[in-house]
C-alpha cells in the first residue's frame, strides 16, 4: 500500500506541521494551504531565487508528453527495480519533475505487495501541478533541495533524478543506513541529439555527483537504451524538455525542425550511495 509520508516541517521555523482540513500548520500558527490539485507550496517568498523558479511550464509539458510515450521506460524500469530491493521504506523524491518516475516505482510497488510513504518536491510549481493532479496520495510538495520541509531522519530513501544533490539536507533527513540513489546522464547520454545542436560536442569527465565521505558508493549500473524519435514533434519536446534547448544555437534550432524522426542513445547511471552518519 501506498501512503504520503506526513513528516513535514515548516519551512520558516522547522516545527513539525499538522494537517488541519485544507491547510497545514505549525505550532508558531504558520499556516500552508493545501491546493485544488492536491499539493502544499514549501517554498517562502524570501527563498526563491526568481519569481517563477525550475522548470517553465512548457518544460514541464514537454516532458510530460515525452515520457508518456515510454521512451524511458528501460530507465524508470531500472531505477524502480533498484529502490524495491529494500523493501516496505519511506521515500523521498527530491526533484520530482512531473512525477513520471515516481508513479511508476508506486506501480511497481503496489504490483510486488511493498508498502511504500511517499513524498515528492520540486522547486518548479508547474511540476508539481502536473504531478498532484496524476496522484493525491502522496505528498507533493513545492520546495528546494536547499531547504526540505521533512523532519530529520525521516527517510530511508531518497531519490534525486537528474536534479540536483544538497548533501548537507539530504544526510539530516536521511535515517542512518538510509540510501541515496542519484541518476545522471552518462558519457553518451543524447549524443545524437547533441551532434545535431552543437558546432562542437564537448567531451566532459564523468565524476560522482557525491563527494561527502558520509556517503558511501555501494552500486552503480550502467543503464543503455535506443530511443527511436518517430515525429518531429517528439524530437521538439525532448529538446524542449531538457538544458539543452537554451544552449543549442538558432542553426542547431533549424536543424531540429527539419527531422522527421531520430535515432538517440539514451546512456544513463544509476548509482546507490549508502549514508552513515
Amino acid at each position: 500500500m501506498t501512503q504520503s509520508l506526513t513528516d513535514l516541517i515548516c519551512p520558516l521555523d522547522g516545527k513539525p506541521l499538522r494537517l488541519n482540513e485544507r491547510s497545514w500548520r505549525c505550532d508558531n500558527n504558520h499556516s500552508y494551504d493545501v491546493a485544488k490539485q492536491g499539493y502544499v507550496n514549501l517554498l517562502p517568498v524570501q527563498n526563491k531565487r526568481s519569481k517563477d523558479p525550475g522548470d517553465s511550464k512548457a518544460m514541464v509539458q514537454a516532458r510530460r508528453e515525452y515520457l508518456e510515450q515510454g521512451y524511458y521506460e528501460p530507465l524508470a524500469r531500472a531505477l524502480a527495480n533498484t529502490v524495491l530491493a529494500e523493501g516496505d521504506q519511506a521515500v523521498l523524491d527530491a526533484g520530482c519533475g512531473e512525477g513520471y518516475y515516481l508513479r511508476y516505482l508506486v506501480e511497481q510497488a503496489e504490483q510486488k505487495g511493498i508498502d511504500l510513504r511517499v513524498a515528492a518536491l520540486d522547486i518548479s510549481k508547474w511540476a508539481v501541478q502536473a504531478a498532484a493532479k496524476r496522484d493525491k496520495r502522496l505528498s507533493w510538495m513545492v520546495a528546494s533541495n536547499v531547504s526540505i520541509p521533512l523532519a530529520d531522519s525521516s527517510v530511508d530513501t531518497i531519490l534525486c533524478v537528474f536534479g540536483f544533490p544538497v548533501e548537507a539536507e539530504f544526510k539530516r533527513v536521511l535515517k542512518p543506513g538510509g540510501r541515496l540513489i542519484m541518476v545522471d546522464p552518462a558519457a553518451d547520454h543524447l549524443k545524437e541529439l547533441k551532434a545535431i545542436i552543437y558546432s562542437e560536442l564537448k567531451s566532459k569527465n564523468e565524476t560522482l555527483p557525491i563527494t561527502d565521505s558520509a556517503f558511501e558508493l555501494t552500486s552503480e549500473q550502467q543503464v543503455t537504451f535506443p530511443v527511436s524519435l518517430a515525429s518531429n514533434q517528439a524530437i521538439k519536446d525532448l529538446l524542449t524538455m531538457t538544458p539543452h534547448l537554451y544552449r543549442s544555437s538558432a542553426e542547431g534550432r533549424e536543424r531540429i525542425e527539419a527531422l522527421s524522426s531520430l535515432e538517440l542513445t539514451a546512456d544513463v547511471w544509476v548509482r546507490v550511495f549508502s549514508y552513515e552518519n
